[in-house]
């Protein structure tokens, strides 16, 4: 039997999630061809700490960073390097951040300069795979009713549904139960209470769905070697509708603003 937060702590959850999403909007600003995934890094790290919280990836099951920066082909895990952003790029960026005793968690995929109409597709899609997952993130619905509401709408476009990798519940520990698939079976899987928080994040691949781990232990990549798309947000089942905690409004202003 799934437990849902209480109010309260879901109030601590919105404010970590909230900051999440200020973090990726502080990041958003700086992408562009010539700048490094390090360099984006960096003004993470400092962002999250000048708001006195804690990077929540960084040193987590050893992760070296606090973002995960997936660029192109690589779906998520990604490390940040030194390696150059150029026109064309897609990276996801992932960001968790722990600040009074609960995480937030978000995840926004980029384009770098222009990107091809197919890439602009695949990034349509996989956000209107979370859309309709969390449209059905309801109390009374079941996980499985959400994995299929995302499986639905990529296969539907012709993608690949990531299945090794899935959404989460969180709250003092960044990863709790459930496990959320972005596929599944309509009314299977546990049932969705009030006040679970969530983690929902479609990884929508433009090719076949099978992906591996590269050998620096972390970057998951697509087996056909295909870009891959992710966005991710924290919510929280209500009786008619989930409320979202974090947010992309303060990332889609400043994309509006630098275009």
């Amino acid at each position: 039997m799934l437990r849902g937060k209480s109010e309260e702590e879901v109030t601590l959850i919105r404010e970590s999630s909230l900051l999440v999403g200020k973090t990726l909007a502080e990041v958003a600003g700086m992408i562009r061809p010539g700048v490094t995934p390090l360099e984006l890094d960096k003004r993470a790290f400092e962002f999250i700490s000048d708001h006195d919280a804690v990077p929540g990836f960084l040193n987590y099951n050893g992760f070296p960073n606090s973002l995960c920066i997936s660029r192109n082909e690589a779906v998520v895990h990604g490390i940040p390097d030194r390696k150059p952003l150029i026109d064309g790029d897609i990276i996801s960026v992932d960001c968790g951040v722990l600040m009074n005793g609960y995480f937030g968690d978000s995840a926004y995929t980029f384009s770098v300069g222009e990107i091809s109409q197919e890439l602009q597709n695949l990034l349509e899609t996989t956000k209107e795979c979370l859309v309709q997952g969390i449209k059905h993130a309801v109390a009374g619905n079941r996980v499985g009713d959400i994995g299929f509401a995302v499986q639905e709408v990529a296969e539907r476009n012709g993608y690949g549904v990531v299945r090794e990798l899935v959404g989460h519940g969180l709250g003092k520990a960044l990863h709790e139960p459930p496990e959320v698939p972005n596929y599944g079976r309509r009314g299977k899987g546990p049932k969705l209470v009030e006040g679970l928080v969530i983690a929902i994040e479609p990884m929508i691949n433009l090719g076949r769905k099978e992906v591996s781990q590269l050998k620096d232990g972390w970057t998951i990549v697509t087996a056909d070697r295909k870009p891959s798309a992710h966005f991710e947000h924290t919510i929280v089942v209500r009786s008619g509708e989930a409320e979202i905690l974090s947010s992309f409004k303060y990332i889609e202003e400043k994309l509006k603003i630098i275009a």
